[in-house]
């Protein structure tokens, strides 16, 4: 497959501005492109904090959950001292996966040859091996990944050298702590899968941007007061706020609801975290690339209870069976119109009369920067490393 080179980067990003007013969209090609498709695992994903579960799946020593983020097999496991780590689940003897699912284990065998590693990851026991005079099994360890507890969530993290999310994104942790107290004690209810034939970055465009909302999702508009609504933007990540509409509307009833607010926040680049108007809730919906053209989504409800009520049964049917099939149809579209040589790239609308209006598209244009910059990072040659060896130049310190 052809690599992406810095001339690839730079013609994606030919008529982006940084003025949403002035920009134009990323190039159709990496929508349909699919090397840009591999380039983005190593690109984005590789380097970007993804959610992996609710914190309450991993509270016990003992208790894992396995994974698979930028393509990569992955296992979080919560140590004997209450120690979260994540690592790669692989073993270290013939690469077999080591986990599946989750559950609660008080060490980690190998399903392949039964190798044993404690849950921090040490090599415990290699059957036969052990008899080996050449065999040390503290050589033996698993390779680690960055974890994070976040907002109620876990998250890990590819590159060793990122920041932590706590620090990329620490005013985030307090608007999810003050909108949504109750997180960490909520559980989880339901999930909806689904699989779309579009680009994962067509999903997250769409999501982020209300400009549509009237046209293509009358009952929303009738659930919340658009009067009400706003996108704000900031370093990795973005929010959506309004008011809850009328008690009585086309989506689902919310009279007696505990929450009056439609609470959005996107975190770079693919998770978008959810609360809105009835009992306590939150929902992730994660967006997950499987090709040029094919995204796979889940979207998880974390409720105040396992057993829904009425009016959450109205409302999950309404996101399923509503706006789900509503915005489906839309990517799907957008997709098909990107294959075509009718489109290149589109104009950003912006709306310069209300500062952080829900009618612009000023998220997706931040999103847009975001990708652009993760881009850029990936196809700049490395800095070269000096010599330490190499004599000291005349007149240097």
């Amino acid at each position: 497959m052809a690599q992406v080179t810095s001339q690839d980067a730079e013609r994606v990003a030919a008529g982006y501005d940084p003025d949403p007013a002035r920009s134009w969209s990323l190039r159709a090609e990496a929508y349909t492109d699919a090397k840009w498709a591999a380039f983005e695992q190593r690109a984005i994903f590789a380097r970007a904090w993804q959610w992996v579960c609710h914190g309450e799946k991993l509270r016990e020593p003992g208790d894992y959950v396995s994974a698979t983020v930028a393509g990569m097999p992955i296992a979080v496991v919560r140590g004997k001292g209450g120690e979260l780590r994540a690592f790669y689940n692989v073993c270290k003897h013939r690469a077999h996966e080591l986990l599946s699912g989750s559950g609660t284990t008080r060490k980690i065998v190998c399903p392949y040859h039964a190798w044993t590693y404690g849950l921090d990851g040490s090599l415990k026991a290699a059957r036969r091996a052990d008899r080996m005079q050449t065999f040390d099994k503290r050589e033996v360890c698993l390779d680690q990944v960055q974890v994070e507890e976040f907002g109620g969530m876990v998250y890990v993290n590819l590159d060793r050298r990122a920041e932590p999310l706590q620090q990329q994104a620490p005013d985030l942790a307090e608007e999810i702590a003050f909108w949504a107290p109750d997180v960490e004690g909520l559980t989880h209810a339901k999930r909806l899968t689904y699989d779309v034939a579009t680009n994962w970055k067509n999903v997250i465009d769409n999501f982020l941007e209300c400009y549509h909302c009237h046209i293509a999702h009358k009952e929303f508009v009738d659930l919340v007061d658009m009067d009400t609504y706003a996108v704000r933007t900031h370093g990795i990540w973005s929010s959506h706020f309004a008011e809850a509409g009328k008690h009585t509307n086309a989506a689902y009833d919310v009279s007696g609801a505990q929450v009056t607010e439609h609470a959005v926040w996107w975190l770079w680049p693919n998770t978008c975290l959810l609360r809105y108007p009835g009992r306590g809730n939150f929902m992730v919906f994660q967006v997950i690339p499987a090709g040029p053209d094919r995204t796979l989504e889940t979207w998880d409800f974390y409720l105040e209870t396992t057993e829904l009520t009425a009016a959450e049964v109205e409302s999950v049917h309404y996101i399923d069976g509503v706006l789900q099939q509503q915005d489906i149809a839309l990517v799907e579209s957008v997709q098909r119109g990107m294959s075509t040589p009718a489109f290149d790239q589109g104009r950003i609308v912006f709306d310069p009369a209300r500062d952080g209006s829900g009618l612009s598209e000023h998220g997706v244009h931040h999103f847009h920067g975001l990708v652009l910059e993760a881009y850029r990072e990936a196809v700049r040659p490395p800095e070269p490393v000096p010599d330490a060896a190499a004599p000291a130049v005349a007149g240097s310190i």
